[in-house]
Formats: C-alpha cells, structure tokens, sequence
C-alpha cells in the first residue's frame, strides 16, 4: 500500500481544485502537508486535521522567489523536511494569438513555468542533501498536443516537459525522481468549457490517485502520466529512426522524397537524453557513407 507516512508534502495551488484533492490525499495517506497558495488555503488545512492529519497554509505567489522562499521556510520551521513537490499551481490567460497581450502571455509563463522553477529550486539542495525527493510538475495535453486559444498556456506546459527531461538525469545520483501529470479535470480553471455530464465524470479526485503514484517511494522517473476520469495512460516523445542521406544526396528535394521513412513509425526510440539523438546521427551518417565509427550508440 502506498503511505507517506514521516514524510512531508508541499502542494502549491493547494487551496481548491486539483490542488486540494492532492493535498487531501496526500495526508489522507499520512503526509503532512504545506497547502500553498495565494488563496487562504485555510480551508483544507481544517479538512485535513478533521480527518486526524496535520497541514499548514501559507499564502504563497509562486512566481515571485522571496514568497516561495517564506514557503519553504514555513515547511523546514514546522518539520525540518520535504520529500514532495507537487508543482500544481496555474491560471489561465486564454485569447488567440493575434489577440493577446504580451502581458498575458509573460504572466502564464511566470506562474506555470517559472513558478514550477522556483518551487523546485528552491528545494533541489533540500533534495540533494537527504538523497530523497519527489517532484511533479503539471503538463496539459495542451503542451502536448496543442490547444486554440492557449498559446501561452501551451508553452508553459511544454516547457515543463523539457524541465522534467532534464531534471530527471540531474536528479537520478540524489535519488530524486521527476514526473509530470498531464491532468483532465473539471476545475474553477476550466468552469464553462466542458459539458456539464462530462464535467460530472472528471472530477480533481478520479485524478489524485496518479498523483500519489507519482511521488510514492516507489515512484517512475521522467514519466508524463495522462489522467482524466479514473483513465490513465503515458504520453511518450519518440523518434523515428528516419532517413539516412550521404553528402550529394542531401537537399530538401530528397528529404520531401523521403517523408515516408521519416514518418514511420517502425523502430521509433524513446531517446534517454539529447546526446542519445548526437550520437545515433553520427553513427547513421556514418553508416550512409560507409565510414567507421569508434563511437556507440
């Protein structure tokens, strides 16, 4: 079973929403919890000691670093510790692109993806130093796939992505593992978009459930688990492995030629890392040439 018993959790976000449902569960399960948000996240904090467990508020702007600097501060004065980051707070700035303002699209940044930034940071020496740690960021099939309307918002999401990518393999020698939750849910966030019946099915707490496996002692590394509804899947990037062309042959013509190879997606890689692509280049260049390569794959 998975318990979070001794340890502690900051959820930011945390007052209402999916950030509520994951700070109930996390004490639910024994965590103790820092409910940060910019909201009074009083509220929670009086569910979870209802139900016998323990939590702390604190009114917390996550993209300016002295507010999230307080956060922390309040987690290490009350409980000397955090194993778990649960980067989960948003907002939304929706217009088109042609339509928005620069403002509005600096201001979504600021808060999904510097925001998940300073949070992280401001704990990876935390992290580092106990050989422990578990950190969510929250994508958005949005930074996955796209969405009319959230150019902001999409950007922000991708980039947390490529966060995690990266924090992944900085993190792995500390025992710090990095996840991102692509969630699905009827939330304040999301008020008027969805149909009401199918609101009705996504609720924060079908959602929760993934979360806690994502941060649990046990937890993946550098998974995008997709949630919505009780349904979970993994989002993937992979790699076709392509089209090889020796040096006369490279020109646009025969790379339009060849969209069928690089489209294919027999043989497509999960890439370990950005140098894994570096390398599996050279060697099939080499290969198109018929040269040597004293480098492996």
């Amino acid at each position: 079973m998975i318990r979070f018993d001794g340890q502690v959790a900051i959820v930011t976000g945390g007052a209402a929403g999916l950030g509520r449902s994951h700070a109930l569960g996390l004490a639910a399960r024994g965590a103790r919890v820092l409910v940060a948000d910019m909201a009074d996240g009083a509220g929670v904090v009086s569910e979870i000691e209802a139900a016998g467990g323990t939590a702390l508020a604190t009114r917390t702007d996550v993209s300016d670093e002295a507010s999230v600097a307080e956060m922390v501060a309040a987690a290490m004065s009350a409980w000397g510790q955090v194993d778990i980051l649960v980067n989960n707070a948003g907002l939304l700035r929706d217009k088109s692109f042609a339509k928005m303002e620069i403002s509005d699209w600096r201001r979504v940044i600021d808060v999904h993806l510097t925001g998940s930034a300073l949070c992280t940071h401001a704990l990876w020496p935390h992290f580092r130093e106990r050989q422990y740690g578990r950190v969510v960021f929250t994508t958005s099939g949005s930074g996955l796939y796209g969405n009319f309307g959230q150019a902001n918002y999409a950007a922000a999401k991708a980039g947390m992505i490529g966060l995690m990518n990266t924090l992944h393999l900085e993190g792995a020698r500390y025992g710090i593992r990095v996840n991102c939750l692509a969630p699905t849910a009827a939330t304040a966030m999301t008020d008027g978009l969805l149909p009401e019946d199918a609101a009705a099915l996504l609720t924060p707490e079908s959602i929760t459930p993934g979360l806690l496996w994502l941060v649990s002692p046990d937890a993946p590394s550098r998974t995008i688990l997709a949630a919505g509804g009780g349904v979970f899947s993994v989002a993937r990037i992979t790699e076709t492995l392509g089209l090889n062309l020796a040096d006369g042959e490279i020109t646009p013509e025969a790379v339009a030629e060849g969209a069928a190879l690089l489209t294919d997606p027999d043989g497509a890689e999960d890439l370990p890392d950005a140098f894994s692509q570096t390398r599996r280049f050279a060697a099939q260049a080499a290969e198109a040439r018929g040269l040597p390569l004293d480098w492996k794959v």
